[in-house]
């Protein structure tokens, strides 16, 4: 079935930032989960609450999801403990991938891919993923979706390209269907400026205080004559910033913006937000501090659109069998 409307669900949901992605797709979001409440606070402002749950992903029960298409969530990357399979060979324990996930949030995604079945995921996470414990854990990750029937393929990209922002993540993708050749897309080269994303008029709340500014300085000059990298981070606005943190809300001082005449500032919560990809209509309903934290943990969403474009064309290139998300609600409904 060709040009269709895919459906999808988001775990680890955040603010939306991956559903906003799909969205542009033109995908339809029928099942969402999130358990930060000040978070969902903002999903709900801007997306609604239908079909929306707030709770543990793990208290879930499988069938509370209906029929969907693609499988799609930022996961956080907790600590693998990894087994050794000779070990478990002696006690004849099962040493597979999947064994070794349980009791990680990663699992939950296993879970529901083995029990629903869709025709993909796309999951996103820090490029780091793919160096931790050296390797084994994104082995683990790899080895555990290829054991229950799906393709591997992933891709570190860089936000520069798109957003005014240094920002590499790591993305991967795969089908239930493992005759379809999936290649990544080319990212356009836009490079941005942050003079770009700035307010004209801002708050001077924004503004470092003379003391914070102060120790800032002195922070970064000790750390500069023990040789070590480490400071505040004073942008040029002609070109793309240091990498957002949830850790902004804090100080700011990864990215501060220069100001003629005064302590340089912090960015606002709606410049994060464009930092980040997200567009003006986007509603920021809580404090400066839960949106610095929650922009800082979210994706950047031009590169999200850009990969669900090419995920949904590779989806449509091949013929399948699907039961849509409102037929499958019709027949659990006729049931009740």
């Amino acid at each position: 079935m060709r040009n269709s409307v895919f459906t999808f669900i988001d775990l680890f949901a955040g603010i939306g930032g991956i559903r906003l992605g799909f969205e542009k797709a033109g995908c339809q979001c029928v099942w969402t989960n999130e358990i930060n409440q000040y978070a969902t606070e903002t999903y709900k402002v801007n997306f609604g609450d239908r079909d929306f749950v707030l709770n543990d992903i793990k208290k879930v029960d499988i069938v509370e999801i209906p029929v969907f298409d693609i499988l799609c969530g930022g996961f956080p990357c907790q600590p693998f403990s990894i087994a050794g399979v000779s070990k478990k060979n002696s006690l004849n324990m099962p040493h597979g991938f999947e064994d070794e996930t349980q009791g990680t949030l990663f699992y939950e995604i296993i879970r529901i891919l083995r029990e629903k079945r869709p025709a993909a995921f796309f999951l996103e996470n820090v490029k780091n993923l793919k160096r931790h414990d050296n390797g084994r854990t994104f082995a683990i990750i790899k080895g555990a979706l290829e054991d229950i029937g799906y393709s591997f393929y992933y891709k570190v990209i860089n936000a520069k390209l798109v957003v005014p922002q240094n920002r590499e993540r790591i993305f991967m993708i795969g089908f239930k269907d493992k005759t379809i050749d999936f290649c990544f897309p080319e990212i356009p080269t836009i490079n941005p400026k942050i003079k770009d994303i700035l307010d004209k008029d801002v708050h001077e709340k924004y503004t470092l205080t003379d003391h914070l500014w102060n120790y800032l300085q002195k922070y970064a000059e000790k750390h500069r004559l023990a040789g070590n990298g480490f400071g505040f981070g004073l942008v040029d606005v002609n070109k793309y910033s240091r990498t957002l943190s949830a850790r902004y809300y804090k100080d700011g001082s990864e990215i501060l913006i220069p100001q003629k005449g005064k302590n340089p500032r912090r960015l606002t919560p709606r410049e994060c937000a464009r930092l980040q990809g997200f567009p003006d209509s986007f509603k920021i309903p809580v404090s400066d501090t839960q949106a610095y934290k929650q922009f800082g943990n979210s994706v950047v969403v031009p590169i999200v659109e850009i990969l669900a474009k090419s995920l949904v064309r590779t989806l449509n290139d091949k013929p399948r069998r699907r039961v849509s998300y409102s037929t499958e609600r019709q027949m659990s409904m006729s049931f009740t």
